[in-house]
């Protein structure tokens, strides 16, 4: 699975590591649906830290179709409010 952090790049992370990319999700949700800050920030930096350290960065010349796009550490809790689905950034 391709994964696209916003402002840094892509990384091929394998179907193993969904379930624990959905609980991390699961705490990123739950924050921002109880509209706590800190809790947000946490959440959002060990979902995008699991990503990088489960995943291989691809090559910045390296052009492939992304199946999820997270956004960038600096992103508000207010901004991932308007881009969460039901089911959070993560599907399934």
């Amino acid at each position: 699975m391709i994964v696209r952090i916003l402002g840094e790049g892509q990384f091929d992370i394998a179907n193993r590591y969904l379930g624990e990319l959905n609980t991390l999700d699961g705490r990123l949700q739950a924050a921002v649906d109880a509209d706590e800050a800190l809790a947000f920030a946490v959440a959002l930096g060990d979902l995008l830290d699991t990503v990088r350290r489960r995943g291989t960065a691809l090559a910045a010349d390296e052009l492939a179709t992304s199946d999820l796009v997270l956004p960038s550490e600096d992103t508000t809790l207010e901004q991932v409010r308007s881009l969460l689905a039901e089911e959070g950034l993560i599907p399934g």
